[in-house]
């Protein structure tokens, strides 16, 4: 069972050598790691050279932007799964593959494997956990309460695995993980903390238009009418926590 680890970076050379050194600490052997760098000029490219000899794939050139750059990665991986870990995020220890391997039965290969994510900031430090928590059974309906899944503790067989839609410059990761489970037949809960999440500032205009992307791909799937009553219903709970 080969794992295509895949990194999206552009200038992120403060927090990358963290996110390659948790993939190369794996105690796990059978991983196939690729950078995907954006032609960064902040001195990435050195790192990523440093690091060279271990990684089967590597470009950098300029891009369309992060999902441009993960479809690239997509094309390269040849591995049973594609499991995408950015610059700044890391694999949550050393042993959470193997221990991930070793929970499947043998010879069982999910078509998606998924489980929790720790917030870190940039200096690696714990934040705390994901406020949205895995659900015990995860379909791709269960989206319509949002993203219960983080992108980076979700791991798709690479079969079935879709390219980004390049039309969602923000939100194109949660309609990527629908498309993927609306093509699962396995889903699988692996009880564990898969990954670390940095937690970066947003800009208001980039949150706004995440926002609005969010909720175009919410009535794509799930019907207009009950994702605006859905919203509704998040905006009320909202208020009420607000004031209560």
């Amino acid at each position: 069972m080969i794992f295509s680890i895949i990194t999206v970076t552009y200038n992120a050379g403060k927090t990358l050598e963290k996110t390659i050194q948790s993939v190369f600490s794996q105690t796990y052997p059978y991983i196939e790691y690729i950078i995907i760098d954006g032609k960064s000029t902040d001195g990435t490219g050195e790192i990523i050279e440093k690091y060279s000899g271990k990684i089967a794939f590597k470009v950098s050139e300029p891009d369309k932007g992060i999902y441009d750059a993960m479809n690239k990665g997509l094309a390269m991986a040849t591995g049973d799964y594609v499991w995408f870990i950015n610059a700044g995020d890391a694999i949550y220890s050393p042993q959470t593959i193997q221990q991930m391997v070793d929970a499947l039965s043998a010879g069982e290969m999910p078509d998606i494997l998924y489980g929790e994510t720790e917030i870190i900031n940039e200096q690696g430090g714990r934040v705390g956990m994901r406020r949205l928590k895995a659900p015990e059974i995860l379909t791709w309906r269960s989206f319509r309460m949002g993203m219960l899944v983080c992108h980076q503790s979700f791991i798709v067989k690479r079969t079935i695995a879709p390219g980004f839609d390049l039309q969602y410059r923000f939100s194109s990761d949660i309609d990527w993980c629908i498309r993927s489970m609306k093509k699962s037949g396995n889903i699988y809960n692996t009880h564990q903390i898969l990954s670390k999440f940095l937690e970066t500032g947003t800009t208001a205009a980039n949150q706004k238009a995440s926002l609005k992307e969010r909720y175009r791909i919410m009535c794509r799937y799930y019907g207009t009418m009950p994702t605006i009553v859905r919203h509704f219903w998040f905006a009320l709970r909202f208020f009420w926590k607000k004031v209560g």
